[in-house]
């Protein structure tokens, strides 16, 4: 607020806010309270949406829980989405690589290696597409031996028809949060996924 100052109180060794003559004094915040203020000002938390009496053994196993939910919660809307269109979210991840490996395609296990979430049986994955005219296989020259996947016209317009559709999907889960807060919670799930590799 404009003509507030901070000055320290010869009572106290913390600081306090000081808005000028005639106004109301205002005492600093207990840190020792920190994390009753926090709790005050968040959601009801993971312990309360899944129905757990008991509290977490850890703050580790606390996030982990969080995680696990937040990701399955996020998953399940994508699939809610590209149902509509016919495909589930592993089809879709598999044509968006695809269309990022351009004409020159990709053989299935490089598929695997680039998909967001892992899938046991990517040969599988890829006769579906290609039974719907989304993905097009074929034996390389050099090599009989290794078969490499494209994506097909039918496959990139039905991509471009879902461009906008998952870029309001992100938008409305996670635009809410502001960029320094997306780009923090970037920084923190990578840190998260190098203690796993």
């Amino acid at each position: 607020m404009p003509g507030i100052t901070r000055k320290k109180v010869k009572k106290s060794k913390r600081l306090s806010v000081y808005a000028g003559p005639g106004s109301t004094y205002v005492p600093p915040l207990d840190n020792s309270r920190y994390n009753e203020y926090i709790k005050g000002s968040m959601g009801k938390g993971i312990q309360a949406e899944i129905k757990q009496t008991k509290p977490f053994k850890s703050l580790e196993e606390e996030v982990s829980v969080a995680l696990l939910r937040t990701a399955d919660q996020l998953a399940w809307r994508g699939t809610e989405m590209f149902k509509q269109h016919g495909l589930s979210s592993t089809q879709y991840n598999a044509l968006r690589i695809l269309r990022g490996a351009g004409e020159k395609g990709l053989a299935c296990s490089e598929i695997g290696e680039r998909m967001i979430n892992r899938d046991p049986d990517i040969t599988r994955l890829i006769d579906r597409l290609e039974r719907r005219g989304l993905v097009i296989r074929s034996r390389e020259q050099k090599d009989r031996r290794v078969i490499t996947t494209r994506i097909t016209t039918a496959g990139l317009e039905l991509l471009r028809s879902l461009d906008r559709p998952v870029t309001e999907f992100h938008q409305q889960l996670l635009g809410p949060l502001g960029e320094r807060q997306l780009r923090s919670l970037i920084r923190l799930l990578e840190a998260v996924r190098r203690r796993t590799e």
